[in-house]
């Protein structure tokens, strides 16, 4: 699925234009890219949590010639799945959808 698609299956759900979803889904992924620059955990409970970690600096080899490197630290961001997504994937129940009504 691409972002496109993605926007169309979220108007319809919402019963909202697809410019007016895909504004909110572009201000949903700046805030999360945001919260989670400033070092800050996004949890949505049910759905999941992106968690930014940091990663230490560590030697590793060069695998094509051997030679061993200094990888420098960085931050990375995770994603821990929830408990309600874990279910809806594995077949066992799934969300209900919310949304307006017509």
């Amino acid at each position: 699925m691409n972002k496109a698609e993605f926007i169309s299956m979220v108007a319809a759900k919402a019963g909202t234009s697809k410019k007016d979803s895909e504004a909110n889904l572009n201000a949903i992924l700046a805030v999360i890219s945001e919260t989670l620059a400033k070092g800050q955990d996004v949890p949505f409970i049910g759905f999941g949590t992106f968690k930014v970690v940091k990663r230490p600096e560590r030697m590793g080899r060069n695998p094509g010639t051997g030679q061993a490197i200094k990888i420098p630290a960085t931050s990375a961001v995770t994603f821990k799945v929830g408990a309600k997504l874990k279910e809806a994937v594995a077949g066992k129940k799934a969300p209900a959808a919310k949304g307006k009504k017509k």
